[in-house]
């Protein structure tokens, strides 16, 4: 099977597409942009992918060894989570920065993401637990004045609707945010924590429903890749943290974005350095 390698970085060069391309024992090159390339049957063994991993992490490039007849079209879910992955923030560190507890919130979610935390759960309420009677109006000045999407998102996820693809976004975040989210970018579904708020319109520090933690992720994904017929090869999630993994771990096309090293090192794929849209450089009918 023809194994081709994408290389992508925004400072991407010639010498840099030959030395990687010596590397792999590449019979061929060919520029995709300005910013990505493609080296064609390529070698894929086990010594070659540490080669050119190490040689990546060096040059700040990002690399994809994919089969050479991989098709986006052939795929059937894409599937994101939310904070720093869809968006530029984490929802619930802005919203505490209203509360003037954003240092305090910040560093739970900073060790919940890189799994210093093991259960979700405990960091989530305990995060929450912080926001107890700050103003709901807090979550429209956050969605409306900090959040944007991450770069590359939008043109991802417009090209993966075209091409037939059902999209999801699974947050361990709030569903003021997903929801709207949702609306926005035209998405099939969307599901998140939902904030308890009192009747004077203040947040009560306590979540509603079932908490959707890393399990709770996979548990949707499942549902959404059998009501589509879809299998782990025709699957691509992103995410970036350790509650993304178990989703992740139902994807062919798992994509550590901008990860912690816990996501990195069980990913198959990364996008480090390049912009969320960098994935569509991977297949040959894009």
């Amino acid at each position: 099977m023809t194994t081709h390698l994408i290389l992508q970085s925004p400072g991407l060069d010639l010498a840099l597409i030959d030395q990687t391309a010596a590397l792999c024992e590449a019979n061929g090159t060919q520029w995709i942009s300005k910013s990505a390339a493609r080296l064609m049957d390529v070698q894929s063994d086990a010594n070659t992918r540490a080669t050119i991993a190490s040689w990546a992490e060096n040059k700040h490039l990002d690399v994809a060894f994919v089969q050479a007849q991989a098709r986006l079209d052939a795929c059937k879910i894409l599937v994101m989570d939310m904070d720093s992955t869809l968006i530029n923030i984490e929802c619930i560190d802005e919203i505490a920065a209203y509360a003037g507890l954003k240092a305090e919130v910040a560093a739970i979610t900073e060790r919940s993401m890189r799994g210093e935390i093991t259960e979700f759960s405990d960091s989530l309420k305990l995060r929450v637990g912080y926001l107890k009677g700050l103003s709901s109006r807090a979550l429209e000045a956050v969605y409306s004045e900090r959040l944007a999407l991450n770069p590359g998102a939008e043109k991802l996820i417009n090209t993966a609707k075209q091409a037939g693809l059902k999209t999801l976004l699974v947050s361990g975040g709030f569903t003021f945010f997903t929801e709207r989210l949702k609306e926005k970018l035209g998405l099939d579904a969307a599901h998140a924590n939902t904030l308890d708020i009192d009747t004077h319109g203040n947040l009560t520090g306590q979540v509603s429903g079932r908490i959707i933690d890393a399990q709770g992720k996979a548990d949707i994904l499942a549902e959404f890749a059998n009501a589509y017929g879809a299998s782990a090869d025709q699957i691509i999630a992103v995410g970036d943290g350790a509650n993304d993994l178990k989703m992740m771990a139902m994807a062919y096309y798992s994509v550590a974005y901008r990860a912690k090293p816990v996501v990195r090192a069980q990913a198959n794929f990364a996008l480090n350095v390049t912009p969320l849209d960098g994935i569509l450089n991977w297949f040959g009918d894009v």
